[in-house]
Formats: C-alpha cells, sequence, structure tokens
C-alpha cells in the first residue's frame, strides 16, 4: 500500500468552494483501478490549510493510472485553481 500525501493551501475565501468540489473530485478518484481510500483533513489553526490522504495500491496507481486517466483531466479542472502555492505530492510506504 502507498501513502500520497499532500499539504493543500487554499486561497483565501475560496474553501467553501473548494470543500464542494472536492466532494464532486471524491467520485472521480474513488472510481480508480488501484485505489484505496482518501481522507481531506481541514486544519484547525491555519485557514485555508488542508491535509490529503491518498491510499493507493501501487504508485504507479498513482502516477500512471490516475494521472494519466481523463478522470484526472477533470481532477484538475475541478481543483488545480485553488491551490496557492501549487502543492507538493509525496508518497509513503508503511515501515512498521
Amino acid at each position: 500500500m502507498i501513502l500520497e500525501v499532500v499539504m493543500l493551501s487554499v486561497k483565501s475565501n475560496t474553501e467553501q468552494d473548494f470543500e464542494s468540489a472536492f466532494q464532486q473530485a471524491s467520485d472521480l478518484i474513488s472510481s480508480m483501478h488501484g485505489y484505496i481510500s482518501h481522507e481531506l483533513h481541514k486544519c484547525l489553526e491555519v485557514k485555508g490549510k488542508y491535509l490529503l490522504l491518498v491510499r493507493w495500491e501501487t504508485l504507479e496507481a498513482h502516477t500512471v493510472g490516475f494521472r494519466r486517466s481523463p478522470e484526472y483531466q477533470e481532477w484538475k479542472q475541478l481543483l488545480h485553481h485553488f491551490y496557492d502555492p501549487f502543492p507538493k505530492v509525496e508518497h509513503f510506504e508503511l515501515i512498521l
């Protein structure tokens, strides 16, 4: 299992719209082959800061399967304009 971790900085005063768009985008990502689960967390201390966690069966399920799919193009249209700066995506594997 691979854990995709992304810290999201959402533009000021767009948080509600982002959360609504993310609900729509959730259907896209959850339909992908190799997808296991995802969570979106909102920071209590910093306005506009979110943590996205996505579990994939393999790294390639995310980097190839999802990123090269038509669903990813829809994901980008729904979400990418909310971010400033654009987030860095990191992948982790379970050790213990």
